[in-house]
């Protein structure tokens, strides 16, 4: 890999000691501070969450990019941050978990990805009930890994000048840059318990952006750089690829890697709740995952929708359906109302029942066709009766043999699995 001559351009990582410190609230406000001020804010998340990218592109009017390191190579990543980031302002990284937290021990963590890019970390700190103990925290997060830039904090829900005063002794003590807090606030923890489980909402609120912007050092921020050019590999080209035909919607059919849409050079959408596909134009259909199960009256009474999908697969039109999209080409789906009809193309029904729901999660791995094959599993939803038998070993991401099947009809392909790339 060779470094980029391009002038490096303000971004950082905003990470945390552990989930629920409040590092999605306080990086998803940042980005609307930044676009409030006329910035073009590039969002990018750390590792398989297709959520939190959808809060992100939000606020910023443009993709947020998964930048993972086991669906992808190191090098596929610097390039995908040096791509996305080229024509923004700054680009801000959203951890996920602790940022040490990876699929092995720190292997796929925050901390992998920020030593990758030489990105500035600034940790977002629950800071309840913590004064002075906050120094052994801090002190153990900045020493664990010399390779990692723990550039300053941030502490979460400060409950007095006071207190934060305090908090900025333990940062004067360690030598470490605070750049502000967020007061406690019971509104913005309502709003944070609830941010990625529920889509019909996704405008942010006003109260938080205020508050950071009176509580934050956000003009000291953009001054934070990549420790060194961020090294990346031959230019990005997109391959003489099929039409792609993709179903999207905002909750049904959203949980989509922005990278597996963009390896086309032709794509056309269509909304499986109103509209019927266009599959003449089209060469592979694509079928995300989201929460069908949330809107099946609609899906059921778009029969055009559905009758075009069935014929397209039933006449050997090739298809790819991931959890969701694989739900939807089923016989049907049970939730507790009662059995709603679906495309018809899979032999199979899937419960969304309360009783039912099983969480399934993680890294998946596949060989199929003498290539590899890598994308996550995240649902609550089960087949209804014997799952289909899979036509390979489906692995997690420490090798481990995983029950999650992957099968084909005629020349439709559907799992669970949500692929990063499709090709």
């Amino acid at each position: 890999m060779q470094p980029t001559n391009e002038p490096m351009k303000p971004c950082f990582m905003i990470a945390a000691p552990m989930s629920g410190s409040g590092k999605t609230t306080i990086a998803r406000g940042l980005m609307a501070l930044y676009a409030s001020r006329g910035m073009a804010v590039q969002p990018f998340k750390c590792g398989p969450d297709y959520i939190d990218t959808k809060f992100h592109a939000s606020v910023c009017g443009r993709p947020s990019i998964n930048l993972d390191t086991f669906m992808a190579t190191p090098e596929h990543v610097c390039q995908l941050f040096v791509r996305y980031g080229a024509n923004a302002d700054i680009s801000i990284v959203e951890g996920m978990m602790g940022l040490f937290d990876g699929y092995d021990r720190d292997r796929g963590s925050s901390s992998e990805i920020a030593r990758l890019l030489g990105l500035p970390v600034v940790l977002v700190v629950d800071a309840r009930s913590a004064a002075y103990s906050m120094a052994a925290l801090l002190s153990g997060f900045i020493h664990f890994r010399e390779d990692v830039h723990i550039a300053g904090v941030i502490f979460n829900k400060v409950s007095s000048a006071r207190h934060y005063k305090m908090l900025t002794q333990v940062c004067d003590d360690l030598g470490i840059t605070s750049f502000g807090y967020l007061p406690k606030s019971d509104a913005l923890e309502q709003q944070s318990r609830y941010l990625g489980l529920d889509f019909s909402d996704t405008a942010m609120p006003h109260q938080l952006v205020s508050l950071l912007e009176s509580h934050v050092d956000w003009e000291g921020l953009r001054s934070l750089c990549p420790t060194a050019p961020i090294s990346h590999g031959a230019a990005y080209a997109r391959r003489d690829t099929p039409r792609l035909v993709v179903a999207r919607n905002e909750e049904s059919f959203s949980f989509i890697y922005q990278e597996a849409l963009d390896a086309f050079q032709h794509v056309v959408s269509f909304d499986p709740e109103t509209e019927a596909p266009s599959l003449a134009e089209g060469d592979l259909l694509y079928l995300p995952g989201g929460y069908p199960e949330k809107h099946l009256e609609a899906l059921t009474k778009n029969e055009a929708a559905m009758t075009a999908i069935r014929l397209f697969a039933e006449h050997g039109g090739r298809v790819v359906a991931e959890c969701g999209g694989m739900m939807y080409l089923c016989k049907s789906i049970v939730d507790d109302t009662g059995e709603y009809p679906m495309c018809g193309v899979l032999p199979y029904s899937i419960t969304a029942r309360k009783q039912d729901r099983k969480l399934s999660l993680g890294y998946r791995r596949f060989m199929l066709d003498g290539k590899e094959y890598r994308g996550h599993e995240f649902h609550y939803t089960q087949f209804l009766g014997m799952p289909p038998e899979s036509i390979t070993q489906v692995y997690n991401a420490k090798g481990e043999p995983v029950d999650t099947p992957l099968f084909r009809y005629k020349n439709v392909l559907a799992s669970y699995t949500h692929l990063y790339h499709l090709l």
